[in-house]
């Protein structure tokens, strides 16, 4: 693989305060941090992946296309993360769910995450067991981030595709009706796994499979894309 997953992006109000929320709220550690991002990564040894947030003064505006999925090793175990996610400042949402055995909650800036019900298929995530976006056609836009995600497919229906790498959480994608209409405020990051020609590759491959760039940022050492439903995704620098 060329590429691979290497953050989750969230825009915040307050990238500090909600980096900290997300480190208590998923039992990991505050990792890089300036004025532009604060990071929160799993633990020393323990699979996962990092989560970045970046200040963003627009507001939030509607349901995210992108949220995370917490895992539960048992029913006493997703009742007691739910209890400990309220008292931390997590409000229940409704966002259509209706007697799902999942629970739908939101974290201090509104942004949507679901703590599942135990599944077997998540054994060995950690405690992110998935990536979640909203798709109009899930299996088209699996097979289109795969290669950029370094991912293979793990499973898939009319409803759900989802893609798994060698550990860590998979990214789904399920099926949404509703199109993509203003900027997601979470997203992906990619990074290109060799230095040298890698990321203008990246980004060829990205372009020939339904990408197209989106304005650039003056000065960024990234490229953002939309991906063929128009989710932005962005490609970092090649590794040093």
């Amino acid at each position: 693989m060329d590429s691979r997953l290497e953050n989750v992006v969230v825009d915040a109000a307050d990238p500090l305060r909600l980096a900290h929320w997300w480190r208590q709220a998923l039992e990991w550690r505050l990792g890089y941090q300036d004025d532009h991002e604060v990071d929160v990564v799993p633990p020393e040894g323990e699979p996962g992946l990092d989560l970045v947030f970046v200040p963003v003064a627009d507001p939030k505006t509607g349901p995210n296309r992108v949220h995370l999925d917490l895992d539960s090793s048992s029913p006493a175990e997703q009742r007691e993360t739910v209890a400990y996610l309220l008292d931390l400042g997590a409000r229940r949402v409704d966002v259509g769910q209706g007697d799902a055995p999942w629970v739908v909650l939101a974290d201090p800036e509104g942004n949507e995450f679901c703590v599942l019900d135990p599944r077997p298929e998540y054994d060995g995530t950690g405690r992110l067991a998935a990536v979640v976006q909203l798709a109009r056609d899930p299996g088209a836009l699996a097979a289109f981030y795969a290669p950029l995600v370094g991912m293979s497919p793990a499973r898939s229906s009319a409803r759900v595709a989802a893609l798994r790498g060698d550990g860590g959480p998979f990214l789904e994608f399920v099926a949404s009706p509703t199109p993509h209409t203003v900027k997601n405020r979470v997203h992906l990051d990619v990074r290109p796994t060799r230095s040298g020609a890698g990321r203008r590759q990246v980004l060829a491959r990205a372009v020939e499979a339904g990408a197209r760039y989106a304005p650039p940022v003056p000065g960024a050492s990234w490229s953002t894309l939309l991906d063929p439903e128009g989710n932005e995704f962005c490609v970092l620098a090649e590794p040093r």
